[in-house]
């Protein structure tokens, strides 16, 4: 069992590049693969960003819609996820959550096995 605490949303302007950040619990934490999801209102929750565990290599991957804006990185000594956010956009706004999957590999579309709480970024024009 592993518990995710998201941070470093809020209200931001167009253009603004934050980081939010993971952080989990537990003792084995460069063993999960992790992801990034996000849900604007009224929209299905989408996936934003996902980074394999450290025996898989930590590869990265990206939505289209995020691809060149956003990095998804790790720090496993400080058992935390984040997620750097360049120039954001309006329609960047959504709550975003984090995520761990026991697997671990690269290239998983399963499940994911734990979930943060979210945290809200509003992007203002």
């Amino acid at each position: 069992q592993v518990q995710l605490v998201e941070s470093g949303g809020g209200l931001v302007q167009a253009g603004d590049s934050p980081r939010l950040s993971c952080a989990a619990s537990g003792r084995t934490f460069s063993r999960y693969g992790l992801g990034w999801f996000r849900q604007a209102p009224g929209k299905a929750r989408e996936f934003v960003a996902a980074i394999s565990a450290s025996w898989a290599g930590g590869v990265t991957y990206y939505a289209d819609s995020v691809k060149g804006r956003f990095t998804i990185s790790r720090a496993n000594a400080k058992n935390t996820v984040y997620l750097q956010m360049n120039s954001l956009k309006p329609e960047d706004t959504a709550a975003y959550y984090c995520a761990a999957h026991e697997s671990g590999r690269t290239n998983y579309t399963g499940a994911y096995d734990y979930w943060g709480q979210g945290t809200q970024v509003t992007v203002s024009s």
